[in-house]
């Protein structure tokens, strides 16, 4: 794929310019310590031909939970307008990060500090969102889906999913079910809430407005459950909005 493979020629390099400006910017914040980067290489699973004019550039984009922006920065780097949403209080460093980095970039990326897991309403709309990691840390992730399915085209999304409810238990892969963390379980992250089966995980998304174009998963297929950071399966999935087809 073309456009993929050139959006991919440049997923180490970027990175690692930022670092250096970060590490030259005199800050009194952390930054945020992961590659958030990390996470595309796994969207090949659900990217086909059909789909890689997604990568060529000139699109509207969100990143959503964005942490100090880099793939925003990234996408803006090829010729994207592309958007941050976040939300100060659950943001590593308040996105003072994000910030930062749009001043010292000279970047026209927009930084919206919105709660999503709040009644929030998007005032534009998106040919495709980025939305990884993220969706198991929200209290309210079906009305978060339908929002945006009402305002882009596609999203890729990922977030955790399980097979057992808990470590040993019964296989329960085959419902379309969710399991409310509690906040202790889950590496005592109070950040955790609901972590779907693949099949619940489908189930709503179509339900919110989207149509699951292709949906993989990755790490531990057999064992998935909430308490064991040892069994962490993850789920990527191309979503098509129904709004927009």
């Amino acid at each position: 794929m073309k456009n993929y493979g050139r959006f991919l020629d440049g997923k180490d390099a970027f990175p690692r310019m930022l670092a250096e400006k970060k590490a030259a910017l005199p800050v009194d914040f952390p930054w945020y310590p992961y590659n958030t980067m990390e996470n595309v290489v796994h969207l090949p699973g659900v990217v086909g031909e059909e789909h890689d004019f997604l990568f060529a550039g000139d699109l509207a984009i969100a990143d959503i939970g964005a942490a100090d922006g880099d793939l925003a920065f990234y996408l803006e780097s090829l010729g994207n307008r592309a958007d941050i949403f976040d939300y100060g209080p659950t943001n590593m460093n308040g996105l003072r990060g994000a910030r930062a980095m749009k001043e010292a970039l000279g970047s026209a990326v927009n930084i919206n500090e919105i709660d999503i897991d709040k009644q929030f309403k998007l005032d534009r709309n998106y040919d495709l969102i980025f939305f990884l990691g993220i969706l198991y840390h929200l209290k309210n992730p079906f009305f978060i889906c339908e929002e945006l399915s009402q305002h882009s085209r596609y999203m890729f999304v990922s977030t955790r999913v399980i097979r057992h409810f808990v470590a040993g238990g019964p296989d329960i892969s085959d419902s379309t079910s969710a399991y409310l963390v509690h906040e202790s379980e889950s590496n005592n992250d109070a950040t955790n809430f609901w972590m779907f089966t693949q099949k619940g995980l489908k189930l709503m998304l179509e339900r919110a407005g989207w149509r699951v174009v292709k949906m993989i998963t990755l790490g531990d297929t057999v064992a998935s459950n909430p308490q064991d950071a040892n069994h962490d399966e993850r789920a990527f999935a191309l979503l098509e909005s129904k709004h927009f087809a």
